[in-house]
């Protein structure tokens, strides 16, 4: 499964989430001038991301899905 592009595409995407969530929670956490200044837009690179994400693993399953 890991030798497929769309696979490793999928993958990727999913870290990205993962990489933008963590900084907005970080800086969450930590308050101050990094949350006020990028809170709103750490929030939206997530959403965005993760719209790219589902987008991403829907067509996956839905090209590599296939009936048996």
């Amino acid at each position: 499964m890991f030798d497929d592009p769309l696979f490793t595409v999928v993958l990727l995407a999913v870290l990205a989430v993962m990489v933008v969530l963590m900084i907005g929670l970080g800086g969450f956490a930590g308050g101050g001038a990094f949350n006020k200044k990028h809170g709103n837009r750490m929030m939206r690179y997530r959403i965005i991301a993760q719209a790219i994400a589902v987008i991403l693993i829907v067509g996956f399953v839905w090209l590599r899905g296939g009936t048996d």
